[in-house]
């Protein structure tokens, strides 16, 4: 989920609904349909209209349905106390997914803070606590960012400096809260950008590198911590709207440099992405980039195939340096928080978008068919032949939902709501109450009662 400012509300309606699926599974196999049909009858008694119900005339093709039956309700609504309780201790300990939650780089490049600084750290923290609590150990509790920094207009260096670095500030504040750093390291993943310059083919070495040495001789991290996990996505500003087609020769360039550095996951843009929604057409076509390089292109079955070139091992060590000088500039202005309140990471990343953009309009940077190698027609901006946007009936469906969840849950509501406000006041764990106040509240609910207590986010002028 690359969700950031809401992320661990929208993390508790995540869990939630892979517990009630679980349930769903369990009522299936025990052939309980009928007695759950008729608890969900009598829950909504007098009141039918407000139940939900999935909207479209039929389901997707593969998909089987499961999550539709408890629709409004929740397992622990249904079934019994022990049995939902062994349902969701499985279920928390086999859940896999990645929430990105990072609110450092929010602050610094992307903007979608919602809480203030401290207050969404805190819940970040009650997050990865809650999740060596309930033994979560295969859901990534924070996707730490370099990717909004580089879209944002930072350079390859900075992007992997300021990531690292705020990746670090997460480790110091959860230690700082009694949690173990074997606990909570394998919990931790990394994201970053893959642009076209030379310094991304050698990102994931020079990360891999730093983070091993960091959680080693730093932190006696065990060998599982030590390990940096990152997913790469292809550079979303490197696409353009001139001759789009060209986007996915560079897609697939950027694409090659994620494999060869052994990227734990990736994900390849579609060439449309600078005009539009994708379409179904173009992200077929990014799709079949990873899986041509995957299963056609023979040098990609060996790993490491350019280790010990000596290019890469010179790039490695460059860009090493160069990340480490960073973090002396961010350390002589009192850690990356120190940094922040003086604005420090934004304005370097303006400056160097700045700069970018500069070379780009005077041609210094050459694109082609943007600003040098122009087609006979002077590779004008294309303009989208489909844009997808949500049909009315469907946003009135879904505010009609909203209204009967609202009416529905009126006096369960506030009493959740006041014990996510009293659990904040008393510094208890809030991503406890965050998943039981999940189950009635909607988003917007839960937001304003922690506005209340936790402070909406200002940025340092």
């Amino acid at each position: 989920m690359t969700i950031n400012g809401p992320a661990p509300m929208l993390l508790g309606f995540f869990m939630n609904a892979a517990i009630d699926q679980q349930c769903e599974k369990y009522i299936i196999e025990n052939k309980l349909e009928a007695a759950v049909e008729a608890k969900i009858q009598e829950i909504y008694k007098g009141r039918e209209h407000l139940r939900p119900k999935y909207n479209a005339d039929s389901l997707p093709a593969g998909n089987n349905g499961l999550g539709l039956m408890l629709l409004g309700v929740t397992g622990d609504q249904v079934l019994p106390a022990d049995v939902y309780a062994v349902i969701k201790e499985k279920t928390l300990s086999t859940v896999r997914g990645t929430v990105q939650a990072d609110i450092l780089k929010e602050d610094q490049a992307q903007n979608t803070c919602i809480f203030s600084t401290e207050f969404a750290l805190r819940l970040m923290g009650d997050v990865q606590e809650y999740f060596i609590q309930q033994k979560v150990r295969n859901f990534y509790s924070v996707s730490i960012s370099g990717y909004h920094i580089a879209e944002a207009g930072a350079n390859p260096i900075t992007q992997l400096a300021f990531t690292l670095a705020n990746g670090f500030t997460y480790v110091e504040y959860y230690l700082s809260r009694g949690m173990n750093i074997n606990d909570f390291g394998p919990n931790l993943s990394f994201f970053f950008s893959n642009g076209i310059d030379p310094e991304y083919a050698v990102i994931g070495r020079v990360a891999r590198r730093i983070w091993a040495k960091a959680m080693k001789l730093k932190y006696g991290a065990d060998d599982r911590t030590q390990k940096l996990k990152y997913h790469i996505q292809t550079s979303g500003r490197s696409l353009h709207a001139q001759e789009i087609d060209f986007n996915d020769i560079r897609t697939t360039l950027q694409a090659l440099y994620a494999i060869y550095d052994n990227c734990n996951s990736l994900h390849t843009n579609a060439y449309d992405e600078a005009i539009t929604t994708p379409t179904e057409e173009s992200v077929r076509r990014a799709m079949a980039i990873q899986l041509i390089i995957n299963k056609e292109l023979g040098l990609a079955k060996n790993e490491n195939p350019i280790q010990g070139s000596f290019i890469i091992e010179e790039l490695t060590n460059l860009v090493e340096e160069a990340v480490l000088s960073e973090f002396d500039r961010i350390t002589e202005r009192g850690g990356v928080l120190g940094a922040m309140e003086t604005m420090y990471q934004r304005g370097k990343i303006q400056e160097e978008s700045l700069f970018y953009e500069t070379l780009k309009h005077t041609g210094e940077y050459p694109i082609i068919g943007v600003n040098t190698f122009l087609n006979s027609k002077g590779s004008p901006t294309i303009l989208p032949m489909e844009v997808i946007r949500a049909t009315e009936e469907e946003k009135e469906a879904q505010i009609t939902t909203l209204k009967n969840l609202h009416e529905k849950n009126a006096a369960l509501t506030a009493k959740h709501l006041r014990h996510l406000q009293t659990t904040a006041i008393q510094n208890n764990n809030l991503f406890e109450a965050l998943m039981e106040a999940c189950k009635f509240c909607s988003l917007g609910q839960i937001t304003k009662s922690l506005f209340e207590v936790g402070g909406q986010y200002r940025r340092n002028m």
